[in-house]
């Protein structure tokens, strides 16, 4: 029974893989499956929510070795760096595709929206607790939401995914530019006491 569920899940990932969530029906899940197209109501109701499923399953099964590679780094351009690896990791997986689908038709869909946006936070979690471990003692890291600014990193990653497929050179000079600003971030983490102080002064003047 559960092999057939997960058989089920895998087969509605491989068929908005390979034929987009236009394609996805229950006939098509069920072909790649190998199963019986019945089985697809019986074990989820409908194809939503097979795809509600399977959307959570395929991202927790991503992020688990993930999280334990952000256990290891120890500043930010590594943290960048291994979001360069994951980057290329999901997209020659077919996963950008995945995602494009899923995204595209979250937008008609409450039910799609929100369980894209629950495997969405699966990635964001782990980002932000790694953003304030990594942000802690620099002079920036009560300025700085770490909660909105690892929202704004997974956004700007799926963002840059989708990119990629139209414009390759504009999306690594993007993530390049993201590499340039946590050197700056190392710069101000290495001065002295007495900069760092006059650099907060200086920030909460500025913040609004």
């Amino acid at each position: 029974m559960a092999d057939t569920r997960q058989r089920l899940i895998d087969g509605a990932i491989d068929t908005l893989r390979t034929h987009g969530l236009t394609g996805t029906t229950a006939r098509s899940i069920a072909a790649t499956a190998g199963v019986n197209q019945a089985l697809v109501f019986y074990h989820f109701g409908t194809v939503h929510d097979l795809l509600q499923a399977a959307c959570l399953a395929a991202t927790q099964a991503r992020v688990e070795p993930f999280v334990a590679r952000l256990d290891q780094i120890t500043d930010l351009r590594q943290l960048l760096a291994l979001g360069r690896s994951l980057h290329t990791e999901e997209r020659a997986e077919g996963n950008v595709m995945v995602l494009a689908q899923l995204l595209a038709g979250a937008q008609t869909s409450p039910e799609l929206a929100e369980s894209t946006a629950a495997s969405l936070h699966l990635w964001i979690a782990p980002i932000e607790s790694a953003l304030t471990r990594l942000l802690a003692g620099s002079p920036l890291a009560d300025l700085i939401d770490t909660a909105g600014l690892a929202r704004a990193v997974s956004a700007g990653f799926i963002g840059l995914e989708l990119y990629e497929g139209v414009d390759p050179d504009g999306a690594k000079a993007a993530l390049d530019a993201l590499d340039r600003l946590a050197v700056l971030i190392e710069v101000v983490d290495d001065l002295g006491p007495i900069a760092h102080r006059a650099l907060r002064a200086k920030l909460r003047k500025k913040k609004f």
